[in-house]
């Protein structure tokens, strides 16, 4: 099924502006479970109750506040709000090129596919391939609901993908984590794991090889449930051994990889079972009829019911 646009804007760098439509680049496949009430299997609903006097409040009698401490609230208006805000004409205002080995793949955020909009397929074409061929991507901002957000604009043989990008001061950096004690790496140990990664080298991804296991098992669990028919617990997967000796887990490893010239003789790297399709999704909503509501956290108070 062709995509749908969420939404129309312009590119603009210098004096010139390309119409363009915006597409969604993904579309999640996780599987979601509703609230049901445990006893009569209802879907339930969530409403706001104060923290002081444990009344209900409606959706028109609550307000944006800003914890600055805890506990502690300023409130700002819908107009305080407002006068804060910038333009919203969804431009994608380009501010500057770069390489694209430049950007450390850690600020993407979120992708959209870009379109040109009528009038626009020439200067969306002529944009594309002289990124390519300079070897760039766009580094811009999108103006959209009042708000300014970094994006980056990268050109494919096909189109143009703009991506999400987080703002320097959302990004974490190792330096916040303890990375452990600093060791020496011998040769001998690395050698080994050069060749453990040669063995599982490949010249590009294939994401069709890859299938969430979690939400397939998930789905044939509500197809079994729908059907009547009794479900069946796999095994549970013996732990893996803890390392201990780094060149006996590299040498295990090497010798039970598809492949290897030891799997013969060990016995291991046994085929992989042909990873089975996962089912649709048109009862999904079902699966949830045996599983108790979880309780919702927040930072107030969130009731929920029938």
């Amino acid at each position: 099924m062709a995509a749908r646009a969420t939404s129309s804007g312009t590119i603009s760098f210098g004096l010139v502006s390309i119409p363009i439509k915006l597409f969604p680049a993904s579309s999640s496949k996780t599987v979601r479970f509703s609230m049901l009430h445990a006893t009569d299997k209802s879907r339930l609903k969530q409403v706001y109750v104060c923290r002081s006097c444990d009344e209900t409040v409606e959706r028109g009698e609550t307000v944006k506040g800003y914890e600055y401490a805890r506990d502690q609230y300023v409130v700002l208006g819908d107009d305080e709000l407002k006068a804060i805000e910038k333009q919203s004409d969804r431009s994608i205002d380009i501010e500057e090129f770069v390489p694209i080995a430049k950007v450390d793949p850690i600020f993407f955020e979120k992708s959209n596919l870009l379109g040109p909009d009528k009038g626009g397929a020439k200067a969306y074409r002529l944009l594309r391939e002289a990124m390519i061929e300079a070897g760039r991507v766009a580094i811009g901002r999108f103006n959209q609901r009042g708000r300014q957000q970094l994006v980056l604009l990268r050109p494919t043989d096909e189109g143009l993908v703009m991506h999400g990008l987080y703002y320097a001061d959302e990004v974490r950096h190792f330096d916040d984590i303890e990375l452990g004690d600093d060791v020496e790496v011998k040769e001998s140990e690395l050698a080994l794991a050069h060749q453990l990664i040669d063995q599982l080298s490949q010249e590009k991804f294939e994401p069709e090889k890859y299938e969430d296991d979690y939400r397939r098992q998930v789905l044939e669990a509500v197809d079994q449930k729908v059907a009547g028919e009794e479900i069946v617990v796999a095994p549970t997967a013996e732990p893996r051994e803890q390392i201990i000796d780094l060149v006996a887990a590299l040498k295990k490893s090497l010798a039970s990889t598809p492949g290897s010239r030891t799997e013969g003789k060990t016995g291991a790297g046994k085929p992989a079972r042909k990873a089975a399709k996962a089912k649709g999704s048109k009862s999904a909503a079902k699966a949830a009829s045996t599983k108790k509501p979880a309780k919702t956290a927040s930072r107030g108070k969130i009731k929920a019911v029938k």
